[in-house]
């Protein structure tokens, strides 16, 4: 009986994408979801966001490329993968097997290598949406970041929209802005059915002793709890423009911090850097919002953008 009145209160729908909580990994922070398979319980999550896919296959970064902060951490990866390929043929077959759903996290250098990665997965009844990672520079223009131009943001949402037939598709917004809004219409221009946010803050770590940047390519990108206020700013902010269902992200410790995020705009959630730290992270943080719920006679649905102000 009370799993039947959690499974209600919790269950989210994402202009399409039905969840049966508002609780996702963050893209990056989780691997493939299958490294986590032996310590976590994957079908007790919303959703698996998977590490950022690319056409062909990446070695990242040199090291060292992770470095620990207070109250986060930087990392430069460099959008390490195995490539779309490969995720398909090594990584799918399993995942299949894992009553969630799975989105698969894109970014490329070009809008054409957008939609040429988005047409791929489309092919695959096994994932259930595309995350794509707006953070990344356009090589044709010179090195500009897609996620900090509207234009170029638009353009390569609505690239993918164009490739796609059947597959939600969320857009990730970089905090890097000058305002939100004006990136959050930008996506829904591109037709994007759902938007999350935010991605990491660049920032950078010296050795004191050495003189030089911790990191090998010198700054790299924050999380952790450390961003967590701006990213709930930057929500709260975001659901004033938006259409379409917002997905917070940034620093998510457990349920409480959840909630401020779904109480301040977001239809759902992904935990990142959490997952370094305890890999349950993300199953306790679904298992905090559910005690909240019960407690307050509540669902997820209700509470979603509830802030009073005045």
């Amino acid at each position: 009986m009370r799993e039947d009145k959690v499974r209600t209160c919790t269950a989210v729908e994402l202009g399409g994408l039905k969840l049966k909580n508002p609780v996702m990994t963050a893209s990056g922070t989780f691997g493939y979801g299958l490294e986590f398979k032996p310590f976590v319980d994957l079908e007790r999550l919303g959703g698996v966001v998977v590490k950022g896919l690319s056409l062909k296959p990446r070695t990242g970064n040199p090291s060292p490329r992770i470095v620990e902060t207070p109250c986060g951490m930087l990392n430069a990866i460099g959008l390490q993968n195995v490539g779309v390929e490969a995720f398909i043929k090594e990584k799918l077959p399993l995942l299949k097997k894992i009553n969630t759903p799975v989105i698969a996290n894109i970014f490329g250098e070009t809008i054409e290598e957008y939609s040429e990665v988005a047409g791929i997965l489309d092919r695959e009844v096994a994932v259930a949406a595309l995350e794509i990672n707006i953070s990344c520079p356009n090589v044709k223009k010179g090195g500009i970041t897609f996620g900090t131009d509207p234009k170029e943001a638009r353009r390569v949402v609505e690239a993918v929209k164009k490739s796609v037939r059947k597959t939600h598709v969320m857009t990730k917004l970089t905090p890097n802005v000058t305002d939100i809004g004006v990136m959050v219409r930008a996506a829904e221009d591109g037709g994007t059915d759902s938007i999350s946010l935010i991605n990491t803050i660049p920032g950078m770590v010296v050795d004191i002793e050495k003189r030089r940047p911790v990191l090998a390519t010198g700054t790299g990108g924050l999380s952790g709890p450390a961003i967590r206020p701006v990213a709930v700013r930057l929500l709260h902010e975001a659901k004033k423009a938006a259409t379409v269902p917002l997905i917070g992200i940034g620093g998510i410790m457990n349920g409480r911090d959840a909630l401020e995020f779904i109480i301040a705009g977001a239809s759902a959630v992904q935990v990142g850097t959490a997952s370094f730290i305890d890999p349950e992270a993300a199953v306790k943080v679904v298992e905090g919002i559910e005690d909240y719920l019960l407690r307050h006679k509540t669902s997820v649905r209700d509470i979603t953008g509830s802030l009073e102000m005045d």
